[in-house]
């Protein structure tokens, strides 16, 4: 498979629910950008792979079709969490293999407040399977699941290594830190590790408030392209997807009756050992990293699943400042999840949109000196990982 060019992307600021656009507008108004910034017409897209989770069927028609109405295949994309990211990561197998050279990946979410739940309740849940072994390994009664599953993975970790709490409360207030720089993050006040610890207490001794994502609505897009595409058309090669993979869940995943594994440690860790072996890079030659902070805990085990630090030093990895700027790896120079917001059909565009700024060098006052190597890091439970590395040419 041949490299990928990122041509174009686009990403609208994110909003809190009921303050945001219409999900077609938000969609319409990312892919406008997206082919601004790559200087082409919609016209020249060949296929199209638009990604959302709370929507009927085809609503990707009904985005697009307020861009162009060419007759392409348009395809609608669900992987949870990762469905921004799985749209990528289709759009991207159809360039690298030859089939196309002009290929856009679209996100959007419109969400309601509140915590995440099933939308059909007639019918057994995908998440099952997943729920029971929290309950197994959980005494948790009261706590909203997608709390009980990350901040169990978080307590895991807790319980192995000694990882204090304030660990957790770092990560969010360097999120805040990040988020102040970035004009399209939802939350931008900067709040301290002591904020965060003295925030409103959601689960004693394993989470406060602030270190948990909100639902966010917004919308984000990109342009991918062969190089022979580029070349026709006078397209900058700057940023090239160098190696990506997408991994599902294997039985560790339950029958190490660990949250870690239950949340996709393991599947964030074969899918980065794949993307290094492909691209020939290794943690170590990271400049950024966009993650997977849907909770503040899930961005602590990320460091070690990623290999930006050995097991059970994370905590270290933070106290040191190894994760934002001065330090070894830049990690969610837009704030994340945490700061930026999370509609979840757009996040793993969103992150491709700041990642491609950061390795062209125009991502203002969230730039990392010098980033030449990126890796983008999109979970969704139960269960997809892909991991994405970008680089510089």
């Amino acid at each position: 498979m041949s490299d990928v060019i990122v041509a174009g992307v686009g990403m609208i600021p994110f909003a809190k629910p009921g303050a945001s656009a219409p999900y077609h507008v938000m969609g319409t108004e990312a892919t406008r950008l997206a082919l601004t910034d790559a200087g082409l017409d919609y016209d020249a897209v060949q296929q199209a792979y638009v990604g959302y989770v709370y929507g009927d069927s085809t609503c990707g028609q009904r985005a697009l079709y307020h861009v162009g109405m060419t007759g392409i295949p348009i395809v609608n994309v669900n992987n949870n969490c990762s469905t921004g990211s799985t749209a990528l990561f289709l759009a991207r197998q159809m360039i690298a293999s030859g089939a196309l050279d002009c290929v856009l990946a679209v996100g959007f979410e419109q969400m309601k407040p509140g915590a995440l739940g099933s939308v059909y309740t007639d019918r057994p849940s995908a998440f099952e399977e997943f729920d029971e072994a929290a309950n197994q390994l959980i005494d948790a009664p009261g706590i909203p699941l997608a709390l009980r599953y990350f901040g169990g993975a978080g307590l895991s970790h807790m319980k192995k290594y000694g990882t204090p709490l304030d660990a957790f409360a770092k990560v969010r207030a360097k999120a805040s830190r990040h988020a102040k720089n970035n004009p399209l993050a939802i939350f931008r006040k900067e709040v301290t590790a002591d904020d965060v610890m003295n925030d409103q207490v959601i689960w004693p001794g394993v989470m406060t408030r602030l270190m948990a994502c909100p639902p966010t609505c917004g919308g984000a897009a990109a342009v991918l392209v062969s190089e022979r595409f580029a070349d026709k058309h006078g397209i900058g090669k700057t940023v090239r997807i160098k190696a990506q993979t997408m991994t599902t869940d294997t039985p560790s995943t339950f029958n190490a009756h660990d949250m870690m594994q239950v949340v996709g440690y393991d599947m964030a860790r074969d899918a980065a050992k794949q993307v290094y072996e492909s691209a020939g890079v290794g943690p170590k030659d990271l400049d950024v990293v966009e993650l997977h902070d849907c909770f503040a805990h899930n961005e602590l085990i990320t460091y070690e699943a990623l290999g930006l630090c050995g097991e059970g030093e994370a905590a270290k990895f933070i106290n040191d400042g190894d994760n934002t700027y001065g330090g070894r790896i830049v990690t969610n120079p837009s704030g994340g999840l945490l700061s930026k917001g999370h509609p979840l059909g757009a996040t793993g565009l969103a992150q491709c949109y700041e990642l491609t700024r950061q390795l062209r060098g125009t991502a203002g006052p969230t730039q990392v000196e010098g980033a030449k190597t990126a890796l983008q890091h999109n979970l969704g439970l139960g269960g997809a990982c892909v991991v994405t590395l970008y680089q510089k040419h």
